[in-house]
């Protein structure tokens, strides 16, 4: 098959949780054998020169980048208040963007075009106009409810106003887009059995997925107990955790273990955290490499208090054998086994506890690790993954196959 991908951002490079996803998806269905081309938003918050894109991914991919000014302008933000429009959602809207993919669409053909995330809903109505394609939503989050579990822990009462307000015009917009598609891959089976109760589109889950190979952890000799966080801190879920983790978690941790520290790293790392006044925080910042980092430490803090869909750097973490101590909403979208490939902890005293008990056993933590491993395997091998969303497309893409085309369950 022939399949266009678009994308809210560019998926080269791989290094933050959405390009991740995207470049895992787009990199196992070329080596299945099918034809992709990727037409990307380039902006301010993910800029990428495209002369710096490897000749080998840009032949491979005939990616294009076309720029989008996605930067919150406040006139327009304040005016936004007044409508019942996504401001979300809004700022994607590009006229450069458009002729883009109409040219592409006018001079190619296509199977499939598969929209990352629903910010690029807008663009549907072209692709039905220059294209016979079908559309399939790859569904990264619900997105709407990461505003709206932020909006719910906002303390600052105007900001709580304004979060509410966001993650209701994105609500209205994401529920009443579900129809315009032909197929909906979501990246959980939780967010996918979300939608299949808002429209008649077929729904499957598609989760992140990897090449267990290439995650091997070979002969390291990682700091023990080696606490460690990463993930890019322009993500609110990620500065708002870690700063709960600070406040509310690390004075237990340093009362029962003084000496302990934590490093975390990742890219735009805010100020109050940079200036360093926890006692034993390590602040890293951006890593050159996040594989090699992990692989320096050995217990993975996942602290997080909102947000959706499936948690890249966690998946990475259990990849490499490292044990994962996160949040119920933190494992969402991971088959996981509280206990025995993860550790789950909600409240400031449990995941002192799990930390503790990391610290105190750590043949019960490399046990966890080594189980993460093993689930990794079984369940996140990319070319299991990319076999299914095959199959999806051929259910839904008439007369791709040799096979009668046939009507396909809303509960794939």
């Amino acid at each position: 098959m022939k399949i266009l991908f678009l994308c809210n951002k560019s998926p080269w490079p791989a290094r933050e949780g959405g390009p991740i996803a995207m470049n895992s998806l787009i990199e196992g269905l070329i080596e299945a054998g099918h034809q992709v081309k990727v037409l990307a938003v380039n902006s301010d918050k993910y800029k990428v020169d495209a002369q710096d894109i490897p000749e080998d991914y840009r032949s491979k991919t005939a990616i294009e980048l076309e720029y989008i000014d996605l930067n919150i302008k406040p006139f327009d933000a304040f005016i936004n208040l007044f409508t019942r429009k996504s401001y979300h959602v809004k700022r994607f809207i590009s006229p450069a963007f458009r002729t883009r993919l109409i040219s592409i669409l006018s001079e190619q053909h296509f199977d499939v075009v598969q929209l990352e995330t629903v910010f690029m809903a807008p663009y549907v109505s072209d692709i039905r106009k220059y294209s016979k394609a079908v559309v399939v939503l790859r569904a990264h989050n619900v997105e709407h409810l990461i505003w709206k579990r932020l909006s719910v822990k906002t303390r600052n009462p105007l900001r709580r106003f304004y979060l509410r307000h966001l993650s209701r015009t994105l609500e209205q917009y994401e529920i009443s887009v579900l129809d315009q598609f032909d197929g909906i891959a979501a990246i959980t089976r939780k967010d996918a059995s979300f939608f299949r109760g808002l429209c008649t589109t077929p729904v499957i889950d598609i989760p992140f997925g990897l090449k267990p190979a290439a995650f091997d952890s070979g002969k390291d000799q990682p700091d023990w107990p080696g606490l460690f966080h990463i993930g890019s801190m322009n993500w609110m879920p990620n500065e708002e955790g870690i700063r709960w983790f600070l406040e509310k978690v690390w004075p237990l941790v340093q009362q029962a273990h003084p000496g302990l520290g934590v490093h975390l790293a990742g890219r735009y790392m805010p100020s109050w955290l940079v200036s360093g006044y926890r006692p034993n925080v390590h602040v890293v910042g951006e890593v050159e490499s996040a594989r090699a980092f992990i692989l320096s430490k050995s217990v993975a803090v996942v602290p997080l208090l909102s947000g959706s869909g499936i948690r890249i750097k966690i998946i990475e973490a259990m990849a490499l054998g490292r044990t994962v101590i996160t949040t119920s909403i933190g494992a969402e979208g991971i088959n996981y086994t509280d206990g025995k490939n993860i550790l789950i902890a909600d409240s400031p005293g449990n995941f002192a506890r799990a930390i503790s008990k990391c610290v105190d056993n750590k043949a019960f933590s490399l046990s966890v690790g080594a189980s993460a491993r093993l689930l990794i395997e079984e369940s996140y091998d990319i070319r299991k993954i990319t076999g299914r969303l095959a199959a999806f497309y051929q259910a839904v893409v008439p007369g791709v196959t040799d096979e009668k085309p046939h009507k396909v369950s809303k509960d794939l």
